[in-house]
């Protein structure tokens, strides 16, 4: 196992440095076969993030005792969910009145963009309730398979015990299998990783003026990085969880969030390091990571917030403080339904801004950097994931010692009293 870890690091390390080479290179060869490359590996980990949600969690609720069970952790998730995505909302919000970037950019006559979303987020939240079985899986619907997942799955346990122990035999077979293929998909990840380190060093050399903006990408990065440096470890370490070691368990996986830029697609990474190298049960990690990959969005909940805010205000809409406070609250909920994909937050703050009529201009001049926020996004989406389900570790093991403890008190008082 430490061979198998250090070979994986030492080839992530080989493809970094040789990515780096090739893009300053600039070879059209070599450019069309890190396109072809990383194109093959992010559709073959999106072939199975979907599943692997479903089957997942199918498979790890259906064997619980009972519902009860389901609820004692998921509401734990859920909570700290919430919780630390709306504190990264929050700073970012306090970075944005700081920074104030909305005073700095001359918005200028630009062409019309081409990327919007003319539905409203309510509509969005309309799709998350599927119309057929089939449409999330073939679509790549995450929060909708989610949905799927969770109704499926508690369901299952109002069954007879016999019916539930043939599905879960079943579907947990199948997330074997999902499993397997997922070991198999990984081992191409130096190869991938150098095909994106080419595409992002040809970006680069492509990029655009960012003297305009520079405010913009300094609060939604600012954001980012304290909350994946101070606010995430303080939280970890709060509830008795080593934020360093958990870093350096989980590594492997926030390096592939870092590149991919797709929380969903790095699951299959993010739960082997959690069981393999952070030694959390399988069968919390079955459950708690799906549900985190679809729903505990920091990064995107800060870039959310500073985009519309940032777009509306240069547009001439103004927002009084208790405003900006109530889109702290939007933002949390937005990111919450964010399904865990690339380019996800950007069509989202989209979606936002058509649905007040806002010109989408702006969001074009956006769009070159975006590739970079989101690999920074993502990373800290992943590593909150991380956070979140190593403090829900840590109280469920803990809560069942502290009633033992009771139980053992309790058996010591005089029968007298």
């Amino acid at each position: 196992m430490i061979n198998s870890i250090l070979n994986s690091n030492v080839g992530i390390i080989v493809a970094l440095f040789l990515g780096i080479l090739t893009g300053y290179c600039d070879n059209v060869f070599f450019n069309q076969v890190a396109l072809t490359i990383s194109q093959i590996f992010i559709n073959l980990l999106k072939l199975i993030s979907a599943p692997i949600i479903f089957l997942s969690i199918f498979s790890a609720v259906s064997g619980m005792i009972n519902i009860e069970e389901f609820k004692s952790i998921g509401k734990k998730l859920i909570k700290y969910t919430f919780l630390t995505t709306y504190i990264a909302a929050t700073v970012a919000l306090v970075l944005y009145i700081l920074f104030d970037p909305a005073h700095v950019l001359n918005v200028k006559q630009f062409s019309e963009a081409p990327l919007g979303v003319e539905k409203g987020y309510i509509n969005y939240i309309i799709q998350i309730v599927p119309s057929n079985i089939i449409s999330p899986f073939s679509e790549n619907q995450v929060i909708s398979v989610l949905f799927l997942a969770i109704l499926f799955s508690v369901a299952s346990l109002g069954l007879q015990k016999q019916q539930r122990l043939v599905l879960h035999n079943f579907f947990s077979s199948l997330n074997a299998l999902i499993v397997k293929v997922a070991s198999w998909i990984v081992r191409l990840i130096p190869v991938a990783i150098w095909s994106f380190i080419v595409l992002l060093v040809k970006d680069m050399q492509e990029g655009l003026k960012i003297a305009e903006i520079a405010l913009y990408l300094l609060t939604i990065v600012s954001a980012n990085l304290i909350q994946g440096v101070v606010i995430l470890p303080l939280f970890a370490k709060a509830k008795g969880v080593s934020p360093v070691k958990l870093f350096f368990n989980m590594l492997p996986a926030l390096t592939l969030a870092f590149f991919s830029k797709s929380s969903s697609a790095t699951l299959p990474m993010t739960m082997r390091c959690a069981e393999e190298r952070a030694g959390m049960p399988k069968k919390l990690s079955n459950l708690a990571f799906p549900l985190c990959t679809a729903i505990n969005m920091n990064g995107c909940a800060a870039f959310i917030l500073v985009t519309v805010l940032f777009v509306s205000m240069n547009h001439g809409i103004q927002f009084s403080i208790v405003e900006m406070f109530l889109w702290t609250f939007i933002a949390t909920i937005a990111a919450v339904g964010n399904a865990g994909v690339p380019m996800g937050c950007y069509f989202l703050s989209s979606a936002f801004l058509a649905s007040q009529d806002i010109p989408l201009n702006l969001l074009a001049v956006i769009l070159p950097f975006y590739a970079i926020i989101d690999m920074l996004e993502t990373t800290i989406n992943v590593w909150s994931d991380s956070c979140v389900v190593a403090v829900v570790e840590r109280e469920t093991i803990t809560e069942p010692r502290e009633e033992e403890q009771e139980h053992d008190q309790s058996s010591f008082v005089s029968p007298n009293n």
